[in-house]
């Protein structure tokens, strides 16, 4: 079972009313590039996460979300002085917040910070070709062929029509494997 592989970034997810607080009120965000899954893209936008111990500046992704979400690699995680829990994107209860700074003023949210669990999306055309369901937990096969090829466990799959099949790994796993780009992995049952 092939799968796109793909290397997500540290990056922030928006709500309407942080967005304002940042930006100005009714701004919007602009699709710098789309991203593999529908409906989602990378922006211009940039804000600066502020945590205890550092600060980094970060890309938005939109659209915008019902709760504000920072993705983090571990590696930035311990720069920032953030214990970010490793989460599936959108488990933000009870997670560490951090300061979003903007061009138009800053906002400090009470939660969101995670390091986003490995994942795969799919369809659900592919995930019964696959046999595979939503929420189960799956291996996969990465970085065939760079000398440094790596088997990722508890990868949850995840399945909606939403979704177009993709891996995704943040920037600590994709560099353990040696990853450039986007690369073919395979998934292990």
């Amino acid at each position: 079972m092939k799968i796109m592989v793909e290397t997500s970034a540290h990056h922030v997810h928006v709500c309407r009313k942080t967005l304002d607080a940042l930006f100005g009120e009714g701004y919007q965000l602009t699709n710098k590039k789309d991203l593999s899954q529908p409906g989602q893209f990378a922006c211009f936008e940039k804000v600066t996460v502020v945590g205890p111990r550092g600060e980094m500046i970060m890309s938005i992704l939109g659209p915008e979300r019902p709760d504000d979400q920072v993705e983090v690699s571990l590696t930035d995680a311990r720069k920032l002085g953030i214990a970010a829990p490793v989460k599936e994107s959108g488990a933000v209860q009870g997670t560490p917040g951090c300061k979003l700074i903007g061009p138009a003023g800053e906002v400090e949210i009470a939660q969101g910070v995670i390091a986003a669990k490995r994942h795969i999306h799919l369809d659900p055309k592919t995930a019964e070709e696959f046999g595979l369901v939503d929420q189960q937990v799956v291996s996969a096969r990465v970085g065939i062929g760079t000398g440094r090829e790596t088997v990722f466990g508890d990868v949850v799959v995840r399945v909606s029509p939403k979704y177009a099949p993709a891996m995704h790994v943040d920037t600590d796993e994709s560099n353990a494997a040696g990853l450039t780009g986007t690369v073919d992995g395979e998934i292990i049952v």
